[in-house]
């Protein structure tokens, strides 16, 4: 059970420091958007690039930090009968979703990225647009990777969901 705790710090870990990094983005993000809102409309000039580096930054964003935010516990849950539940009957509930719905969910998906970003990098697939930005499949790499650390973060949550139950321990 030490060796499954030690495993999940290790993820936690990973989790963290990705995260903490990846939040710098939030003000680069911004700073993007204000200075392409203030060329737009003060001196309509716009361009493709400065639009796709928003979502690119965006999707940075987002993939990067979905770990984060599962091993914070900031995710979207219903919370009608859950938060009436034990401790450990939420550690129940936690864990099987997570076996049956999460874990399974996230392999396919890790999957069918994984396959869609391989075809971008092996066409070194750019913007449609032009003057847009010219290494889409860059950005289409970091889905499979962002689906992965999430995919780590369960696991170190079924582990520690996993302990919860089994020793009875009680969340305060």
């Amino acid at each position: 059970m030490r060796k499954m705790l030690q495993l999940a710090s290790s993820i936690d870990l990973l989790s963290e420091r990705v995260g903490k990094a990846v939040s710098w983005l939030s003000l680069l993000l911004v700073v993007v958007v204000v200075t392409d809102v203030f060329f737009r409309y003060g001196f309509n000039l716009s361009a493709a690039w400065v639009m796709e580096l928003e979502w690119h930054i965006f999707t940075l964003l987002f993939m990067l930090s979905a770990a984060y935010t599962f091993r914070h516990d900031k995710h979207v849950r219903v919370d009608v009968w859950y938060q009436r539940f034990s401790p450990r009957d939420q550690a129940l509930v936690n864990l099987l979703g997570n076996l049956i719905l999460l874990l399974p969910w996230l392999g396919l998906l890790i999957y069918t990225s994984t396959l869609f970003a391989v075809d971008a990098w092996i066409l070194r697939e750019g913007s449609p647009d032009p003057g847009g930005l010219p290494a889409r499949y860059l950005i289409k790499g970091v889905i499979p990777l962002g689906l992965a650390l999430l995919f780590l973060q369960a696991v170190a949550d079924s582990l520690q969901q996993w302990h919860r139950y089994s020793t009875k321990e009680e969340e305060e």
